[in-house]
C-alpha cells in the first residue's frame, strides 16, 4: 500500500557569511547564507525527505511560514499518487486560488513552492532508491513530459515537441552518462570574486582555484569602475600566466569557443547583480571589454527582457555575452528571454523557479533556442541542488555538456548529509549514493548551531556575546 504524507516540519536556517564577506556584490553587499527549509514526513517511518528555497537573512521567517500554507495541501495525499504525474501535482501546489492572489507564480508564494515542490521530488527518488538526476534520466520520454510544467509556454513548446526532442537523444543517454560519470561535469568558481575580497584574498583564492583544476572564473562587479578594473586585471595577470596553470592541464578547444578566453584558455566571467539601468550597464560593460569578460550576469532588472535584450546587443560587437536567471522567477520570464534573443547563457536557479518541474520546461525551451545552461549555485545548497539539474539537461536534454559550466562556491557543504564533491580537475564528481534524493538533506548539527533564532550561535548574538564561527 502507498504511504501517505502525514505531517511536515519548517526551519529557518541562517549562516553568518557577512561576517566574512562570503557572497558580497554590488547589491547585497552584507548577506547571511540562509535558507527555509522543510521536512516531509509520511505513514511510511522510513520515507522522509527534505526540501529548500535559498534566502539570504531577514525575510526568511516569512517564507517559512508561506511553506506551511503551501504544504498544508499534501497532508493526506498517497505519495505514488503524486508521483504518477509530477506535472498535474505541480499545477495542483500552484492553484489555491487565494495563495496564487498573492503571486501568482512569483514573490514569495513562488518561493515557498519551489522548497515544496523539491521535496517531493527528493522524496520520490528516495523511493526509488536513486539520486534526482538518475530518477530523471532512467525516465521514458513520455514520463519526462508528464513530470514537466508546460502552461503558459505552449506557445514556445509543446509536450509533443518536447516528446519528440527527448526521444531524438534516446539514443546517446547511456553514453553521456557513463562519460560524466567518468570525467565530471565542468564547474567555475565564484568564491575567488566576491566583492569585499581584498586583493591579497582576491589573489591568493585565484591561485589556489587553478591548482583545483578551474579555468573559469567569475567576479563581481557593479560599485565602483576602477576597483573593477583593478580587480580583473588582477585576476587576469594570474589566470593569464603560463606559470600559474597546472601540470598537464589540457583545456578542449570546445570548451572555451566563443568566450573571450586568455591565451591559457582561461575564461573570465562578470556579475553585476542587477545594479545598472540599460545604457548605464553599456557604457560600464564597455570600458570593462579591455579585460575580456565572457559573459556580464545580470546587468539589469531581472524582469527586463528588452532590456536584457539591448545590452546583449551593444555588447556583441566586444564579443562580450549576457547571462541571466538567477532572478528571474518563472518559466514565463525565460520564454521571454530566450524569444527575444537576450541572453547568450540561461541560468536557472534552483529555489528561485519552483522546483524541478518547472525547471525541466525551461530546460527543453533552452534546448530548443539553442542557449546553453548554466546554473546559478552560489548560495547555500545551489551547488548539491544545480548539479542534478546539469545531469539531467546533459543527458536528457540538451545532450551537450561542451561549452556548459555549473557555478561553485566553495562554502557550508559542510552541512549537507550528502554534499558535492570536485575532482582535481575542477569539474564536479556525479552523485552516486541511492539513500541521497536531491541532496537537500542537511544535518542535525546544522539547525542546532545555526537555526533562527534559537541556535547556539544566534542565541549568544541575542545574549550580546557572538561565537566565533568558521564559515
Amino acid at each position: 500500500m502507498s504511504p501517505t504524507i502525514t505531517a511536515f516540519e519548517v526551519k529557518d536556517i541562517r549562516f553568518p557569511t557577512s561576517l566574512n564577506g562570503a557572497g558580497s556584490d554590488a547589491m547585497n553587499v552584507d548577506v547571511d547564507y540562509s535558507a527555509a527549509y522543510i521536512a516531509l514526513h509520511t505513514s511510511d517511518p522510513a520515507l522522509s525527505s527534505y526540501g529548500m528555497t535559498f534566502t539570504i537573512g531577514r525575510g526568511t521567517e516569512i517564507v517559512c511560514e508561506a511553506i506551511e500554507q503551501v504544504a498544508a495541501r499534501l497532508i493526506g495525499k498517497d505519495v505514488e499518487g503524486l508521483f504518477s504525474n509530477m506535472g498535474e501535482t505541480w499545477t495542483f501546489l500552484v492553484s489555491d486560488y487565494q495563495l496564487r492572489w498573492v503571486g501568482p507564480e512569483k514573490g514569495i508564494i513562488h518561493l515557498a513552492t519551489a522548497a515544496v515542490d523539491n521535496a517531493l521530488w527528493d522524496m520520490y527518488a528516495r523511493a526509488r532508491k536513486k539520486p534526482l538526476w538518475k530518477l530523471v534520466a532512467d525516465f521514458t520520454p513520455e514520463e519526462f513530459v508528464k513530470s514537466t510544467a508546460f502552461r503558459y509556454i505552449t506557445d514556445m513548446i509543446t509536450p509533443e515537441e518536447a516528446l519528440e526532442m527527448l526521444k531524438a537523444k534516446e539514443a546517446g543517454k547511456k553514453e553521456r552518462e557513463e562519460l560524466v560519470r567518468e570525467i565530471g561535469y565542468p564547474a567555475y568558481i565564484t568564491s575567488a570574486g566576491w566583492l569585499l575580497y581584498d586583493d591579497e584574498q582576491v589573489s591568493r583564492l585565484t591561485k589556489e582555484a587553478i591548482g583545483r583544476g578551474f579555468n573559469h572564473f567569475k567576479m563581481k562587479v557593479g560599485a565602483d569602475l576602477q576597483d573593477d578594473l583593478r580587480r580583473a586585471k588582477l585576476i587576469r595577470s594570474i589566470i593569464d600566466n603560463p606559470a600559474n596553470l597546472s601540470p598537464g592541464k589540457v583545456i578542449d578547444p570546445k570548451s572555451i569557443e566563443g568566450k573571450n578566453a586568455g591565451p591559457t584558455g582561461s575564461v573570465l566571467m562578470m556579475d553585476a547583480n542587477q545594479v545598472w539601468d540599460v545604457q548605464e550597464a553599456i557604457d560600464y560593460v564597455i570600458q570593462l571589454a579591455p579585460t575580456k569578460p565572457w559573459f556580464i550576469e545580470e546587468p539589469t532588472a531581472p524582469d527586463d527582457i528588452l532590456g536584457h535584450a539591448a545590452i546583449r546587443k551593444a555588447l556583441k560587437p566586444y564579443g562580450i555575452g549576457v547571462a541571466t536567471g538567477e532572478h528571474a522567477h518563472n518559466r514565463m520570464i525565460f520564454k521571454q528571454l530566450l524569444e527575444a534573443n537576450a541572453i547568450d547563457v540561461c541560468q536557472i536557479d534552483s529555489c528561485r523557479l519552483a522546483g524541478v518541474t518547472e525547471i525541466l520546461g525551461v530546460l527543453l525551451m533552452a534546448a530548443k533556442s539553442g542557449v546553453i545552461v548554466c546554473p546559478h549555485a552560489g548560495g547555500v545548497g545551489l551547488c548539491e541542488h544545480a548539479l542534478h539539474l546539469s545531469l539531467i539537461d546533459y543527458i536528457c536534454v540538451s545532450g551537450t555538456m561542451e561549452r556548459n559550466v555549473l557555478e561553485y562556491a566553495d562554502h557550508l557543504h559542510e552541512h549537507f548529509v550528502a554534499p558535492v564533491t570536485l575532482n582535481t580537475n575542477g569539474r564536479y564528481n556525479v552523485p552516486n549514493d541511492p539513500e541521497q534524493g536531491y541532496s537537500t538533506h542537511m544535518k542535525d548539527s546544522a539547525f542546532e548551531e545555526f537555526g533562527f533564532p534559537d541556535g547556539a550561535y544566534w542565541k549568544s548574538v541575542a545574549e550580546g556575546k557572538p561565537k566565533a564561527v568558521l564559515m
